[in-house]
C-alpha cells in the first residue's frame, strides 16, 4: 500500500508532462474538414477537455499530516492507529442551468470526497471517508462603490456523511454509532477588495429531518457561522477560515497555503486544522493538526 502512494505522488506529478504530450497530440488533429455539425461539435469538445465538469474547492493529495494525538479506531479497537496520516480530497462541479430569472444566477451540482488514510499502519485503513454533495445556485451581485464590493449571494443544500452503517444498538461498539451524517442549508455572501476575497457563511440543519439522530449535538462543534479570507500576492495564495458556535464556545480554525510547482498545473499545498470537525467519524473531538503535499486545483 505505501508503494501505491508513492505511485500516486509520480503519476500525479507524471500527469503534467503527459498533458502536454496530450495535448500537442490532441493539437494534431484537423477537424475543420468534417461536415457533420454534431460530430465536429463533439470532437472540439473533446479537444477542449469541455465537459461542464470543473474544480469545485482543492483537489489535493497530502502524503504527509501529523496531529496532536493519536487517532482512535472506532471501528477496530485491536487495529491501533497512528497520529500520522495521509489526507485526499477530489472535489468537482457542474453547472447545469443559469438564467433562469434573468438575474445571471447559475445553478450547479457540486461533489466533494475527502479521506483520511492511516498510511502508516498496517495494511493501511482508511480511518474515514467523508461524502459531501451539494446543489446551490449563486446569484451575482453588482456593487461597484464599496470598500469590500459584494460580489455574489449563495444559496445551497449539502449532505455530509461518511457512509458507515448504524451501530448505535449492536453490543461490541458499546452504544458507540459509527454511523454520522447531517443535511443542512447555507447561504455565502462574497465580498471582495482587490485581492482579498471574504466569504461570509451562515449554516442551518434542515428541520424536520432524522439526519441528527446519528449526532444531536453536533451542531455545537459545526456552528451556525464561519467566515473565510482568501489572498492572492503574487503568486502566492493563503486562505484562513474561521468557524464556531458562540453559545458552546467551540469552533475551529483552518489556514492553507499553495504556490505553483510547474506551469500552474500543481501546486505546493500546506494545511493547518485546529479545533473540531476534522472529520464526522471524531467531530466532537479537538484535533490541531498540520499537513503537506500537493494540490490540483486552488
Amino acid at each position: 500500500m505505501k508503494v501505491f502512494i508513492f505511485l500516486y505522488i509520480v503519476l500525479g506529478l507524471g500527469y503534467l508532462q503527459a498533458s502536454e504530450e496530450i495535448d500537442a497530440t490532441k493539437s494534431k488533429i484537423n477537424i475543420e474538414n468534417i461536415t457533420n455539425d454534431t460530430s465536429k461539435e463533439n470532437m472540439q469538445k473533446w479537444l477542449d477537455n469541455s465537459f461542464g465538469l470543473h474544480p469545485y474547492k482543492a483537489n489535493y493529495i497530502l502524503p504527509f499530516g501529523i496531529a496532536n494525538k493519536t487517532y482512535i479506531n472506532r471501528k477496530l479497537e485491536l487495529v491501533k492507529y497512528k497520529k500520522y496520516e495521509a489526507e485526499l480530497q477530489v472535489s468537482l462541479q457542474l453547472e447545469v442551468y443559469k438564467n433562469l430569472f434573468g438575474l445571471g444566477e447559475k445553478y450547479s451540482l457540486a461533489y466533494t470526497q475527502q479521506a483520511f488514510w492511516q498510511l502508516y499502519v498496517t495494511s493501511s485503513p482508511f480511518r474515514e471517508n467523508l461524502y459531501n454533495p451539494e446543489a446551490f445556485v449563486v446569484f451575482p451581485i453588482s456593487d461597484k462603490t464599496s470598500i469590500f464590493q459584494m460580489r455574489s449571494v449563495k444559496f445551497a443544500l449539502a449532505h455530509k456523511s461518511n457512509g458507515l452503517p448504524d451501530t448505535g444498538d449492536i453490543q461490541e461498539f458499546n452504544g458507540f454509532n459509527l454511523s454520522k451524517s447531517i443535511n443542512y442549508f447555507y447561504t455565502t455572501l462574497r465580498l471582495q477588495h482587490t485581492t482579498l476575497i471574504t466569504d461570509l457563511t451562515f449554516l442551518a440543519p434542515l428541520p424536520g429531518s432524522a439526519n441528527l439522530s446519528d449526532n444531536p449535538d453536533i451542531m455545537k462543534y459545526l456552528g451556525y457561522t464561519k467566515v473565510k479570507f482568501t489572498y492572492f500576492y503574487h503568486k502566492h495564495m493563503l486562505s484562513l477560515m474561521l468557524r464556531g458556535n458562540i453559545d458552546s464556545l467551540r469552533g475551529t480554525f483552518l489556514a492553507t497555503y499553495s504556490y505553483p510547482l510547474r506551469r500552474d498545473k500543481s501546486y505546493l499545498y500546506i494545511k493547518f486544522f485546529s479545533g473540531y470537525m476534522e472529520s464526522l467519524i471524531d467531530y466532537n473531538q479537538n484535533i490541531t493538526k498540520l499537513s503537506i503535499g500537493f494540490s490540483f486545483s486552488r
